[in-house]
């Protein structure tokens, strides 16, 4: 009887101690999902859903996306509002670097990290026909598409690092970036 008590008593912690913990990991750990504040905390990034649908041409057959994202910016000092990166420029600004692509290229279809001096994102693409990369400058609002043999180390497909010296006098350290997604890519 005590052996049975005893085996009962082990399977029942052994199971508790061997299962997975899921409800303490949420995709916020990984991701910024729809709204960033800046690092100064003077702005933040947040996607904001068009209000008409668009009509696509897909890689298999035309398509609607409904009612995509645009990228805003959200001044707190000035309490304003406006579009960063939108559906009225972005396609054919990214086309003009992109001949090869053929297909409509959405601001929602990027994950963007923005770097600590809070002027620079890194857009990485979710579309894995895509692979091209973008860096844009939030003061100019240029776009420009970001090196292949870029600084940075991308790892388990949502954390940026980035290693190395800020400046002479520091000593190396590393900083780890979590990326703005639209809620549209989880879905």
């Amino acid at each position: 009887m005590k052996n049975i008590l005893l085996t009962s008593f082990l399977l029942l912690n052994l199971t508790q101690i061997t299962a997975a913990k899921d409800s303490e990991f949420t995709i916020n750990d990984l991701f910024h999902i729809d709204q960033m504040n800046s690092y100064n905390n003077n702005f933040a990034l947040y996607f904001k859903t068009r209000e008409k649908s668009v009509l696509a041409r897909g890689e298999i057959s035309n398509y609607i996306n409904d009612y995509p994202k645009d990228l805003y910016i959200y001044n707190y000092h000035s309490k304003e509002s406006s579009p960063l990166i939108s559906y009225e420029w972005f396609p054919a600004k990214a086309k003009y670097h992109l001949q090869e692509y053929d297909f409509p290229i959405f601001p929602d279809d990027f994950a963007y990290y923005l770097l600590k001096d809070n002027q620079t994102l890194v857009m990485i693409s979710a579309v894995k026909s895509l692979k091209a990369n973008f860096k844009f400058d939030i003061v100019k609002k240029k776009l420009e598409l970001y090196p292949v043999n870029g600084k940075f180390d991308f790892i388990i497909s949502s954390f940026a690092k980035n290693c190395g010296y800020y400046k002479f006098e520091d000593s190396y350290k590393c900083s780890l970036y979590k990326p703005l997604i639209s809620s549209n890519l989880i879905n």
